[in-house]
C-alpha cells in the first residue's frame, strides 16, 4: 500500500512509518526515522503507531504489552521493530497479566460473546477470550479484557507472527504511566523470561559468548549515543563492545550484508525518511566513522553471513551510560 492511501475504516497512513487508525481518535506529525521516534514512545497519541521491519528483517518475534503505558511493542531477533498505543480492559474486565503464547490466528474472528462484534486479525492469549486484536482506542482501557491495537498495526503484526510466538503482559492499568525505556533491547526472551543487559564492567572492551546462540541471523546495532556495538543472534545478546562512533548524522541507518559479483557486499536499506539510501553500497568512508576492539572485529567478522543487518542509531542499547573508553588495540571495518 502506498503512502496516502485511504483505508476502509476512514484511517490515514504513511505505511512503515507512523499511523492513526481514525481521525476522531488521534491526529499527529509523521515520523521520519522509525526507531528513534519509537524510543520516544511516550509521544504517541492514542491511535498511533510505529512500524520499523527493516530494522531487524527475520528473527524471533516477541510481542510486549505494557498495560501501564497502554503501549504495544514488537522485538523481532531482539531488536524493537514497532510500538503502538493500545486500549486494554476495563474494570471489571481487566486484562491478565503474564507470559502467554499465540494459541489461535483469525484475521475475520467475531465475538461469541459480545453481539458477534467483529474482531479483525485477531491473535488468541486464552481459551476464555482475551486476545490481540484492532479495537476501539480511546485512550485509556476500555475493552471486554482484550488488547485492542490500530487497525493497521494489528493487520502488520498478524502477518509476521504464528502460532506459539511469545507475548508478555505486564504492569497495571490502574496506574498509567507516560514514561518509557528507551533501549531498543527487548526485556526479555523468547521464553518470556526476563533479560538483564550487561553493561562492560571493569574496563573489559568487549564480551563475545557465541555459545549463547549457535544458528540464527545476526543483528548488530551501533549507537551512537552510548558508543557501543551489540551482536544479537536469534533474539539472544551473544556479543558486546565499546567502540569510537565518529558520526553526527542524527537519524537512523540500516544497512545488509548481501552477495554482489560472488563477492560480499553491504547495502543500505531505505528507510522511511531515508529512502535514498535504498540499494546504495556502503563505502569506505562510511565504515571510517567507525573502529572497534581488533579482536571483537575478527571475532564478529567470522560470523558474518547474508543476510545480517547492521542498525546505525542513537537509541540506547539496554546498559546505563559509562564513561567512554579509549579504544586501544582498534581497527575499522573493511567493505
Amino acid at each position: 500500500m502506498k503512502a496516502g492511501t485511504r483505508l476502509a475504516l476512514g484511517a490515514s497512513c504513511v505505511l512503515g512509518v507512523m499511523c492513526w487508525t481514525n481521525p476522531g481518535f488521534a491526529q499527529g506529525a509523521k515520523a521520519t526515522s522509525p526507531p528513534e521516534f519509537a524510543r520516544r514512545i511516550e509521544n504517541l497519541k492514542p491511535g498511533q503507531w510505529v512500524w520499523a521491519p527493516t530494522v531487524a528483517p527475520s528473527g524471533p518475534v516477541l510481542v510486549y504489552v505494557d498495560l501501564s503505558k497502554q503501549i504495544a511493542l514488537v522485538y523481532r531477533n531482539g531488536v524493537r521493530i514497532a510500538a503502538a498505543t493500545v486500549s486494554s480492559g476495563k474494570d471489571g474486565y481487566a486484562t491478565p497479566t503474564g507470559v502467554f503464547t499465540i494459541l489461535q490466528k483469525d484475521a475475520k474472528h467475531r465475538s461469541s460473546t459480545y453481539n458477534n462484534a467483529p474482531m479483525p486479525y485477531q491473535q488468541r492469549l486464552t481459551w476464555d477470550g482475551v486476545a490481540l486484536h484492532a479495537g476501539g482506542l480511546p485512550g485509556y482501557p476500555e475493552s471486554h479484557g482484550c488488547v485492542h491495537l490500530p487497525y493497521e498495526f494489528a493487520r502488520e503484526l498478524f502477518s509476521i507472527t504464528k502460532l506459539g510466538v511469545t507475548v508478555v503482559v505486564q504492569g497495571d492499568a490502574a496506574t498509567h504511566m507516560r514514561t518509557s525505556e528507551n533501549s531498543l533491547l527487548t526485556p526479555f526472551n523468547n521464553r518470556g523470561e526476563a533479560v538483564e543487559h550487561q553493561p562492560l564492567a571493569g574496563g573489559e572492551q568487549y564480551r563475545w559468548k557465541p555459545e549463547l546462540e549457535r544458528e540464527g541471523p545476526l543483528s548488530i546495532i551501533v549507537s551512537k549515543l552510548d558508543q557501543r556495538v551489540v551482536v544479537l543472534r536469534n533474539g539472544t545478546e551473544i556479543g558486546r563492545s565499546i567502540a569510537e562512533v565518529n558520526d553526527d548524522d542524527p537519524g537512523s541507518h540500516v544497512i545488509t550484508l548481501v552477495t554482489q559479483g560472488g563477492k560480499p557486499q553491504w547495502v543500505f536499506v531505505g528507510l522511511p525518511g531515508h529512502s535514498d539510501d535504498e540499494g546504495r553500497a556502503v563505502d569506505e568512508a562510511v565504515l571510517n566513522r567507525l573502529r572497534l576492539p581488533r579482536g571483537f572485529y575478527e571475532k564478529v567478522k567470522a560470523a558474518l553471513t547474508p543476510g545480517a543487518t547492521i542498525l546505525i542509531t542513537d537509541s540506547r542499547v539496554g546498559a546505563e551510560p559509562l564513561e567512554h573508553l579509549t579504544v586501544i588495540d582498534a581497527v575499522r571495518p573493511a567493505p
